[in-house]
């Protein structure tokens, strides 16, 4: 090319890349499409127990705040909550009731969680979790203990396809 060319000829622009989003690598500013309501991702959390990790996410819409869980095990696990009103006290029972369903612990432990977006507050912040599931295993209770504030959630188990993924970047 000559000098005028490279000067004054037509500069191609840019096609921003889309980006494919999974359940595994939403990020904070995304939007998430579920039970027919757009959700901004808020804030982001990553725990992490002896090497095992799940993910948070914050969702919120002009209604109402819902948090998107997403574990790897063998399989993909994944769940919505909303957090409830429930006054509880360490030590937990190893049973709970909650809108007349019994739930049974399943598992606890100490984890060490990043955050991002509203969640960076609790950036590399320890938290001790207790994990209820009723006897189907359809329905959960999560409980974390954040210093001396005890936060609950009730949740249940979603498909992987019941949720649209829009990457905001």
């Amino acid at each position: 090319m000559s000098f005028f060319t490279n000067l004054f000829g037509k500069k191609e622009k840019k096609i921003p890349e889309v980006k494919e989003r999974d359940i595994l690598s939403i990020e904070v500013g995304d939007i998430v499409s579920y039970d027919l309501e757009d959700y901004q991702v808020v804030g982001k959390l990553i725990y992490e127990d002896h090497g095992f990790e799940w993910l948070a996410y914050q969702l919120q819409s002009p209604a109402k705040t819902l948090w998107l869980s997403a574990e790897m095990d063998d399989e993909l696990y994944v769940g919505i909550y909303e957090k409830i009103k429930l006054k509880l006290q360490e030590p937990f029972p190893k049973k709970l009731e909650h809108d007349g369903i019994r739930f049974n612990l399943d598992e606890s432990g100490v984890a060490r969680v990043r955050g991002e977006g509203r969640g960076k507050n609790v950036n590399n912040i320890q938290c001790k979790y207790y994990d209820y599931c009723d006897d189907e295993e359809e329905q959960f209770l999560s409980i974390e203990v954040w210093g001396s504030e005890v936060e609950v959630s009730y949740g249940y188990e979603i498909e992987e396809y019941e949720i649209k993924i829009i990457a905001s970047k």
